[in-house]
């Protein structure tokens, strides 16, 4: 906490991410900022430039200014070095014109706390089982520590389940205590009363909902839409911030709207969708069956212009709670380059902080064993999380997936900026080796070199 500060102006910021992002398998802001007003937006930039006046908050300088956090806006502000000045802080060597340049440390971690689960969705990304482990707390209370010294500001809990854990509000209010913004992700399954009391220590509880009633069964292998629906219920009741988090299948996308329709009905404040992708269980050919069509795919862009025009645009004078929120994961960007609209705002998703894939970027993993991964679906790296801060710069796995491998059709787009050429991930299996994302809509040949 600080006392009061000079202002920064609109014009000194650079990017904004809204929301906690409460989730371990994503990164980003919500896409829905894009359909604000230039007045509505202009009052958030504004209104954020006001909090850092006499708001606590947190700061890593950067060579281009800092990421300034803001708790109780739930918004991260990317800020030049006029604005920090005007705040009366300064980035020092960091700032120095001899200051060797080496990437960022990552904004959010993804914290894997159990590798139980005894769900068994079909499509499981760490093929979690009902026998796996529990690191002692004393470990994710290392992790946490690594974390504060490498300036993460978000830390999502995940797994396995991570109710599972006893322990699980004590490991939230360590991240707190450490100036760690928690987040977590649950399925709902098996919670008790007692758990789900527990489960108001993190800033936002997201809560797996691929589909209502027996679709549910249909994507994840099991009846367990009932469980999440209490979950949102009751979480809700208790004042908790909850989002959901669906999974974009073939399946689920078909009732795409009527999951929606319910999930707010409950009491969700935001709507998470999420690429399928091959890793886990889901690494096999199956995954051809699974994943969007090419149709789908390229409906993806207009879906989410018709779902915030009716959750969220006409709603953008309301009060924040008042408002459905939606959020895309970094593996989706690749989809909005078949809608013109998304084409023609591709500078405003950066304004926003929505990016593309942020795998050893701005979005890391701690697997069950503490070793650094560059995202939650990415294989780990030897870089231990205790050595976060010294390693994260140049650990060659990170750095390869930082480096960009885009075929000719990508130097055009202008979504580049922001895709960063696709998953690396659905890439990999796909091809063999990194590079363009096979499933953009842009790569006309898809339906010829990938099976449908």
């Amino acid at each position: 906490m600080t006392n009061q500060r000079a202002a920064a102006k609109p014009e000194h910021v650079i990017a904004v991410r809204l929301g906690h992002g409460a989730n371990c398998s994503s990164i980003g802001s919500v896409v829905d900022t894009l359909f604000l007003s230039a007045a509505v937006g202009s009052a958030v930039f504004a209104a954020v430039c006001a909090a850092m006046r006499d708001e606590p908050m947190r700061i890593r300088y950067e060579p281009f200014g800092a990421w300034v956090k803001l708790e109780h806006h739930a918004a991260l502000v990317a800020l030049d070095r006029d604005g920090v000045r005007a705040l009366g802080l300064d980035g020092g060597a960091i700032w120095s014109s001899s200051a060797r340049a080496e990437p960022s440390m990552p904004l959010e971690i993804h914290l894997a706390v159990t590798s139980r689960c005894a769900a068994g969705c079909e499509g499981c990304y760490l093929d979690a089982r009902p026998n796996g482990v529990d690191p002692p707390r004393s470990e994710i209370e290392a992790a946490l520590d690594a974390l504060r010294d490498a300036g993460v500001f978000t830390v999502a809990f995940g797994g396995g389940e991570p109710t599972l854990r006893d322990d699980l509000s004590a490991l939230a209010n360590a991240a707190r205590d450490r100036g760690i913004t928690p987040v977590v992700t649950t399925s709902g399954l098996g919670v008790s009363e007692r758990k789900i009391e527990h489960l108001k220590a993190f800033a936002q509880v997201n809560v797996s909902y691929d589909a209502a009633g027996e679709t549910y069964a249909k994507v994840r292998g099991f009846g367990g839409a009932a469980a999440a629906e209490s979950m949102i219920s009751k979480l809700v009741a208790r004042g908790v911030n909850v989002g959901v988090n669906i999974v974009l299948t073939r399946t689920s996308f078909e009732h795409l709207r009527e999951t929606i329709e319910r999930a707010t009905t409950l009491g969700a404040s935001e709507v998470q969708l999420l690429r399928y992708k091959p890793q886990g269980r889901a690494r096999s050919l199956s995954y051809f069956a699974e994943r969007l069509s090419p149709e789908q795919a390229c409906s993806l862009g207009s879906l989410l212009r018709e779902l915030t025009d009716k959750y969220a645009k006409h709603a953008e004078h309301a009060k924040d709670n008042g408002r459905v929120r939606f959020r895309i994961d970094c593996a989706l960007l690749p989809f909005l380059s078949a809608d013109a609209y998304w084409l023609d705002h591709a500078e405003m998703l950066v304004r926003w902080g929505v990016f593309g894939c942020e795998a050893g970027r701005a979005l890391g993993a701690t697997c069950i064993d503490g070793r650094i991964a560059p995202c939650s679906f990415a294989p780990p790296t030897n870089l231990h999380v205790r050595d976060l801060r010294r390693g994260w710069p140049s650990d060659p796995d990170l750095r390869r997936f930082r480096d960009l491998q885009l075929q000719a059709e990508c130097a055009s787009c202008m979504l580049l900026r922001v895709c960063r050429g696709g998953c690396k991930i659905v890439t990999e299996f796909i091809t063999g080796s990194f590079g363009a994302d096979p499933e953009c809509p842009r790569l006309s040949d898809r339906a010829n070199e990938i099976p449908r």
